[in-house]
């Protein structure tokens, strides 16, 4: 018998990327994306170019990302 404690791990976070049609502006791929990100200003909702990251759009989100306040719906 080992004396090593047993470790369980939980399954990985997964991001689900939104597809978006249209193409980067600055490099032209129609890979973008959709999906929350958090930043010093806050939780944004962003359409990035998936090849060079180019921010296409980004729009204010909830304050708490994900989580949805009473106070958001107002």
């Amino acid at each position: 018998m080992s004396d090593r404690p047993t470790t369980t791990t939980s399954p990985p976070l997964v991001l689900e990327r939104a597809a978006v049609e249209g193409s980067c502006p600055r490099c032209g791929v129609t890979e973008l994306r959709r999906y929350p990100v958090l930043s010093e200003g806050g939780w944004f909702q962003v359409v990035k170019c998936q090849a060079c990251l180019f921010s296409v759009s980004r729009e204010r989100w909830n304050l708490l990302g994900p989580i949805q306040l009473l106070s958001d719906t107002v």
